[in-house]
This record gives structure tokens, sequence and C-alpha cells, in this order.
């Protein structure tokens, strides 16, 4: 007669079946867009579009403008405060840009853009310490391969190559 334990071990491994199988129907958060944890945000506001599109032109004053006028309707928009950052940091403002990517962070700690974007601006100021913060962060996040991870893990390879030189 087997004990009442023997069927623990095929429990166990249907348990962990179920569970990877249930795992990979859900969304994956980690492997959404980067950038954009409400894609159809931008569709609904006029101001966020036009910030973008300005954006991917690099004219960062129109980006700047348009995304201001989007955050008083969505303050609490981690995307904004991330797209905010990185136009303030294109233009030179680094105070601004920190503001707005620690409150994408502060909003959506696992915002894997404002991770990275944050860490590319601690190194423009050479704070390799604070950079490699936000690339930890980003390897607790990024259980999975992912963009934002390579490429601050590059930038800050590139960047130390250039401290030894």
């Amino acid at each position: 007669m087997k004990g009442p334990d023997s069927a623990a071990p095929r429990r166990i491994a249907l348990i962990c079946v179920l569970t990877c199988a249930l795992g990979a129907l859900a969304p994956a958060r980690g492997l959404a867009e980067p950038f954009e944890s409400d894609p159809a945000a931008i569709a609904r506001d006029a101001d966020y579009a036009a910030g973008k599109q300005a954006m991917e032109k690099k004219n960062w004053s129109e980006a700047l403008k348009r995304y201001e006028i989007a955050l008083k309707r969505n303050p609490d928009n981690a995307d904004l405060h991330n797209y905010l950052g990185f136009s303030y940091r294109n233009a030179g403002k680094m105070d601004l840009a920190f503001k707005h990517y620690l409150r994408a962070i502060e909003l959506d700690p696992r915002h894997r853009g404002a991770h990275e974007y944050i860490g590319e601006a601690y190194l423009m100021v050479k704070n390799l310490a604070k950079a490699e913060v936000h690339l930890a962060a980003l390897e607790k996040i990024c259980l999975l391969p992912c963009e934002e991870l390579d490429d601050l893990r590059a930038k800050i390879a590139a960047y130390r190559k250039g401290a030894s030189n």
C-alpha cells in the first residue's frame, strides 16, 4: 500500500505545469511595448500624440509644450513623465529630466523605459553609481531579455571603457 505522501510529487509537478501554462496565457507586463504602459492614451489625447510626433522629429520644444499640456489633464501618467524626462534631457534641462523620470518611476516602479533613460541621464552627468542602480532595477524587472536592459548595459559598458582611457 502506498503512503499518504506518494502522490505529492505528481501534485507538485501538476501545479508547476499549470502555473507555467497560466503564466504563458497572462499578458506579461515585461513583454509589453517598452515605453508605454497605456498605448491607448495617445489615441485619447491629441496633445500626447502631437508630443510624440514632435519627439520623433527631435523637436524638443514642441514635444515639451504638448506633453506639458497633456500632463495637466493626466498628471499621474508614468509614460507622460517618462517622455517629458526624455524631452527635457534632449533639450539639455537635466534637473527637469530627472524630476520627470523619478516621477515616472514613483508612479510605476517597473517602468522599463524610465529606468533606462534615467540611467543614461546619470551617465551624462557622470554619476555611474546611480546609473548602476537603475541597471540593477532593470535586471530585476526584465525576467526575460528586454531592450531597455540591453541598451543601458551597453551604455554603461561604453562609459566604463571611456572612463578607463
